[in-house]
C-alpha cells in the first residue's frame, strides 16, 4: 500500500503537481474506482478520511489532472460532469435505468470522413444513453 501511495506521489510529480495527500488520495480513488465519479462523489468518498477536504479542493485537483490529461472530462448529461481516469480515445454508455457509466472502444478514422477534411479535431466523444445488459436482464426477467 505504501508503495503505490509512492509511485501515485511519483505521477504527479512528474507531471508538475505538487503531491499534496489530498491530491495523491483523489488520484488514488480514481485509480480504484473507475465508474466516471463526479465531484460530489469522490468528495463524499474521502471527507471521513480527509476531514479538512472541501468540494473545491476537490475541483481544483480535478482541473489540474485534466491540464495534465491524468483525467477527462466527460459531460453525458448537460448538468453532470464526471472523471474519466483513462483518457484514451474511447466512448462511453449510460445506462438511462442504473445510472452506470460504461466505457467502450472506438476507432474512427478521422482522415475518413469527408466532411471533416479541412478542420483540426482537437477532441472526440462519443457517448450513447439507453439500458445497460444487467437492466435489462432485471426487466425481462421481472415480465
Amino acid at each position: 500500500m505504501k508503495q503505490e501511495y509512492n509511485d501515485l506521489k511519483e505521477e504527479l510529480v512528474k507531471r508538475q503537481i505538487k503531491p499534496s495527500h489530498q491530491r495523491v488520495k483523489i488520484l488514488e480513488y480514481l485509480r480504484e474506482h473507475r465508474f466516471h465519479p463526479t465531484v460530489d462523489e469522490i468528495y463524499q468518498a474521502l471527507k471521513g478520511e480527509i476531514p479538512t477536504l472541501s468540494k473545491a479542493t476537490v475541483y481544483n485537483t480535478l482541473k489540474a489532472f485534466e491540464d495534465a490529461n491524468l483525467v477527462q472530462t466527460i459531460h453525458i448529461e448537460e448538468n453532470e460532469a464526471r472523471y474519466d481516469i483513462n483518457t484514451d480515445c474511447h466512448g462511453h454508455f449510460k445506462c438511462q435505468s442504473c445510472g452506470q457509466v460504461y466505457d467502450f472502444e472506438i476507432n474512427v478514422d478521422i482522415d475518413t470522413i469527408k466532411d471533416l477534411k479541412e478542420f483540426e479535431i482537437t477532441e472526440k466523444n462519443i457517448n450513447f444513453k439507453g439500458i445497460c445488459h444487467r437492466c435489462l436482464i432485471k426487466k425481462n426477467n421481472l415480465l
